[in-house]
């Protein structure tokens, strides 16, 4: 007669059952967690409706894991529930602009500027938000904040294609078994959305991983400007038809003069050391969080998403979001010290 050994009761038993599909959910899944999430930024426009929506996602797929009969890879399977996931998540939600994208000419910057908070506005995704930035994977998807932008003018439907399509690689028909659609559905869709995306002129934009040394020279220069209050040196690394522009105000402004009378006459510093710049990155291009003088610190103010095209400064992106500045893992506060 067997002693000193206790049968596990079948609560025990059920519990060590859940743990250990816990386990091999989480070995099975885990590695596909950055790429999941570029994906639902790509869909929906936000990092913070992507984070959500991610965790929607991961629920889902846990709790159909043990339907799971591998008739896909593990991976295919993600994507598609993350995609319906997206889908269920746009429905009857409007687009998500950037000010140039609502039909309006250029502001003028003398003019005040007055915020928009009704409207849902584009948002970047800092790149620390997908983890290492030598994945391969997260490295690849990665879109420019232009190409996001032009996306949300698509039917979310022939977003979803020209996503799995053109940006995952993968085939019509994995496409079409994801979005329970037919083949020749998949690629009418995919058709309809590369004619309403153009020629592929959308201007991304330099990564920040490819700048040339000029390149960074002048992302540093833009950032001292700013430190030094030096209205004069914003404008010189702008290019002379650059534009800026910073939801929720709904304005925008093009031309370097303009833009440095913007800065001149609505940014909220007044002298020197009223900023700090800290490089990042987002949408795989050079970005800094500016950070605006409160006493003795300096608080989150806005994230500055920089373009370069032909070694120059196009287009930035002011970002005011304060949750950018944790997915960036950016600090909450900046002190005396602090470069």
């Amino acid at each position: 007669m067997e002693t000193g050994r206790r049968r596990p009761t079948r609560c025990e038993d059920e519990d060590m059952t859940t743990r250990a599909e816990d386990t091999t959910f989480d070995a099975a899944t885990s590695e596909f967690r950055a790429e999941l999430l570029a994906h639902c930024y790509h869909m929906l426009g936000s990092a913070s409706d992507a984070e959500d929506v991610l965790q929607e996602v991961y629920l889902r797929a846990w709790q159909a894991f043990h339907r799971f009969e591998g008739r896909s890879s593990v991976r295919t399977w993600l994507y598609r529930i993350a995609t319906n996931t997206c889908l269920t998540a746009l429905e009857g939600r409007a687009r998500r602009p950037l000010p140039t994208g609502l039909g309006t000419d250029a502001s003028d910057p003398r003019e005040p500027v007055v915020a928009d908070e009704e409207r849902l506005w584009l948002q970047p995704l800092p790149d620390a938000a997908l983890g290492d930035p030598a994945d391969a994977a997260t490295r690849r998807e990665s879109i420019g904040l232009a190409m996001v932008a032009a996306m949300q003018d698509l039917p979310a439907s022939q977003r979803a294609v020209l996503i799995l399509r053109d940006v995952l690689a993968f085939s019509a028909a994995e496409t079409a078994e994801m979005l329970d659609i037919t083949v020749a559905s998949a690629n009418s869709a995919l058709a309809r959305a590369r004619k309403t995306m153009g020629d592929g002129t959308t201007r991304d934009g330099r990564r920040a991983v490819e700048l040339t040394d000029r390149e960074r020279s002048v992302f540093a220069e833009f950032c001292r400007a700013f430190e030094d209050h030096d209205i004069d040196g914003v404008v010189k690394v702008l290019a002379a038809d650059a534009v800026w522009e910073m939801p929720p105000f709904p304005g925008w402004y093009q031309g370097n003069t303009e833009i440095g009378v913007l800065t001149a006459t609505q940014c909220p510093a007044a002298a020197a050391g009223d900023i700090k710049m800290v490089p990042t990155t987002c949408n795989g291009q050079p970005a800094a969080g500016m950070y605006m003088r409160d006493g003795e610190v300096w608080r989150p103010f806005q994230m500055d998403v920089v373009t370069f095209v032909d070694g120059e400064i196009v287009h930035v992106g002011a970002f005011f979001e304060r949750s950018l500045f944790d997915l960036a893992g950016l600090p909450s506060v900046l002190g005396p010290t602090a470069p």
